[in-house]
């Protein structure tokens, strides 16, 4: 099998996980969601250093952590770490569909940083898409009477991580180790915390420990997370551009599909408007992927 469909496959496997994420955290209802994010923070952390251990570059952790990558990676993480509480909490509270949102809106969010911030040009289509997609966010905050604050902090989040991770020179699964090293003392704190009944919490209220079903699945977040990671940085270097870009659309789609199928979240007579705008935004946006590809 030739490196561009073993790539191919890969970075579709990644974004089916991705995408039918949501059905696994709504399992975890039960848990608080900052209590979620310390494990997945700190099973993802075991994960990732049992992968670099395994191929010999725990140090490369090490390394990344110098000088003013050190903090670059503190922001990248407290980035990334919001962004995976937001879409906890999304799935928990019933706004799955907003955060499917978010992540439709995240590639011109994406882009609209790089021209404010990375002074990069935008062709006229690109800046058809930006105005397209901003028209549907402003008519469905029009519509619900209030901004879709969790999709607009999921994209935001999530663009300004990637914008952060092109000023690293590291490797994919280096970084995110790093990111998650930094992030462990304050997880291991909270569940600590939760075991021992510190800063006012009842002795033996975490839930790992509760069941075997509930610590299982907590401790399954670390290869959730960390797994199709690892099978995203492989596809990035072994197809194009434009294939990369367009396939991540199906993470937000089935995010779509399992909050209005499996969860039951209501479609609006706003959302049915606002979101056929957005995928145009992205159709116009895919052309000039493909055209550049």
């Amino acid at each position: 099998m030739r490196d561009q469909v073993k790539g191919f496959w890969a970075l579709l496997f990644a974004c089916v996980v991705w995408g039918l994420s949501g059905l696994y955290y709504k399992q975890l209802a039960a848990v608080p969601p900052l209590e979620v994010l310390a494990h997945r923070t700190l099973w993802s952390l075991v994960f990732f250093g049992a992968v670099l251990a395994m191929h010999g570059r725990l140090r490369a952790v090490g390394l990344a952590l110098r000088g003013r990558n050190l903090l670059i990676l503190l922001i990248s993480a407290i980035m990334i770490s919001t962004n995976w509480f937001g879409f906890i909490w999304s799935v928990q509270n019933g706004r799955a569909l907003e955060a499917s949102l978010g992540y439709y809106i995240f590639p011109l969010v994406a882009v609209g940083l790089g021209v404010v911030v990375m002074r990069e040009a935008m062709t006229r289509a690109q800046a058809l898409a930006v105005m397209i997609a901003a028209s549907a966010v402003l008519y469905l905050t029009w519509g619900i009477g209030a901004p879709p604050w969790m999709a607009l902090m999921l994209a935001g989040t999530f663009g300004a991580y990637g914008l952060i991770k092109k000023r690293l020179d590291v490797g994919p699964v280096v970084s995110v180790t790093a990111e998650v090293f930094l992030l462990a003392p304050l997880a291991l704190a909270l569940l600590l915390g939760l075991h021992y009944g510190w800063a006012g919490a009842a002795p033996g209220s975490g839930a790992f420990g509760s069941d075997w079903g509930t610590s299982l699945l907590l401790a399954f977040s670390g290869v959730l997370t960390g797994g199709p990671l690892i099978l995203f940085s492989y596809a990035a270097r072994r197809v194009r551009m434009a294939t990369l870009g367009l396939v991540q659309y199906l993470n937000p789609t089935l995010q779509l599909s399992v909050a209005v199928i499996a969860f039951h979240e209501p479609i609006t007579q706003w959302h049915a408007v606002a979101l056929p705008m957005i995928w145009l935004a992205l159709a116009i946006y895919s052309l000039t992927l493909l055209r550049r590809g």
